[in-house]
């Protein structure tokens, strides 16, 4: 499939999905969203594809909405939806396979909470980094007051929020805003391998554990934690890719999860 403002490659098992309008420093309009939408779905239903990873052409990752194309078109009453937006981006990126960040440079307001559902971040050094949003009269989206919240406690959440300052990659890293911080050159790579490393292991198990993780990060009934993970622990022992595991360890040889997985649909 084409698209006109991001690039995709399959690169060993991994789908790098590029936002591309580095003139722009990436910012975002309702074409790319539409366009990261369909990206992120094709990648899911591809067989091959065992992770993803997101990243930005050029020296931005995202500067955020587009100013002139969404903002002022939008305070001047125009349509600017062409190309649909991002859908529900959140749940899409928590019922995703592994979904990882490559921030390589600005990444700014909607270029950052669009990443906070996502499984690992990555920054480059030369990252710039701010949840701006209140500078230009507006709150977060993407359900950032939560996931920023749980990342950060509330009180850097909010002294993030209130104020937009900008942070470096490693001030990101050391507040917890991202996951790890890597050299300009290498971050793309690092990325990649990590995002690896996640979807090499049996899908059933990867997609239970991101509901999971969804359903109880902020949950405080225990015994319900409890029955969820019991639940799906059960469809996880039913599952041809758990029974390929076991043979494999027995077997002292790799296991073949891709076959198993066929055998489930």
């Amino acid at each position: 499939m084409s698209y006109e403002t991001i690039l995709t490659e399959n690169i060993d098992s991994v789908c790098v999905i590029t936002m591309n309008r580095p003139e722009r420093l990436n910012a975002w309009t309702y074409r790319m969203g539409g366009e990261l939408n369909a990206a992120v779905k094709a990648a899911n239903a591809d067989d091959d594809v065992n992770a993803i990873v997101l990243t930005g052409a050029g020296r931005g990752f995202c500067a955020g909405a587009d100013i002139e194309a969404v903002f002022k078109a939008q305070a001047d009453g125009e349509d600017v939806t062409e190309g649909g937006g991002a859908g529900d981006w959140v749940n899409l990126m928590r019922q995703s396979k592994p979904v990882v960040a490559a921030i390589n440079g600005a990444a700014i307001g909607l270029g950052v909470t669009q990443v906070l559902p996502m499984d690992y971040l990555f920054a480059s050094e030369s990252a710039k980094i701010s949840v701006r949003f209140v500078k230009m009269g507006l709150v977060p989206e993407l359900a950032s007051s939560h996931f920023l919240t749980a990342r950060l406690g509330f009180g850097v959440a909010s002294e993030l929020m209130l104020t937009g300052r900008t942070l470096t990659g490693a001030e990101a890293l050391e507040i917890g805003l991202v996951d790890k911080v890597a050299a300009d050159g290498e971050l793309l790579d690092e990325a990649c391998a990590v995002a690896r490393a996640m979807g090499e292991n049996p899908r059933s198990a990867l997609l239970q554990i991101k509901q999971l993780l969804t359903q109880n990060a902020t949950e405080t009934d225990i015994k319900l934690i409890q029955k969820r993970e019991g639940e799906a622990l059960a469809e996880c022992y039913a599952s041809n890719e758990h029974k390929e595991a076991i043979a494999a360890f027995l077997e002292k040889r790799e296991p073949d999860f891709k076959t198993a997985r066929a055998l489930d649909q």
